[in-house]
């Protein structure tokens, strides 16, 4: 069994803030990103798959499918967004780290077109180099 994994950048702003807490506690809990005009990340995100390579070509998946799934179910909708706004899951919920690595895992889990070989195994994201979440 082999484990690819594949990275990709984009670049979003958001505002963590939700209106189940006062402007205080939200304060308190998201600290300067909190900030009411939001500000920005660079994102790395990590997808990862895993399976058996195709004995013909040697490759577990052209990785030309894989970055045309990714830009469809991810990138087209979080480049260069306000996710707060522009992206649906986040007008209700936080864009934190952990809700947009559970959100990028979703779309890409309903839309997996690959079956079982390769399977999707998961994703990171890097928020900071200090901040990194991951699903599995």
């Amino acid at each position: 069994m082999i484990e690819l994994t594949r990275r990709y950048r984009f670049s979003a702003s958001h505002r963590l803030h939700t209106p189940v807490l006062t402007e205080a506690e939200n304060r308190e809990v998201y600290g300067k990103c909190n900030h009411p005009y939001g500000h920005g990340h660079d994102y790395i995100l990590e997808v990862r798959l895993r399976g058996k390579p195709d004995p013909q070509t040697g490759v577990l998946l052209p990785v030309a499918k894989l970055d045309q799934l990714v830009r469809q179910a991810v990138l087209d909708d979080y480049d260069h967004k306000f996710l707060n706004e522009e992206v649906a899951t986040f007008r209700t919920t936080p864009p934190t780290t952990e809700n947009l690595a559970a959100d990028i895992y979703r779309r890409l889990r309903q839309q997996w077109p690959f079956g079982e070989n390769p399977s999707f195994s998961g994703v990171r994201i890097f928020e900071t180099r200090r901040n990194v979440v991951e699903l599995q």
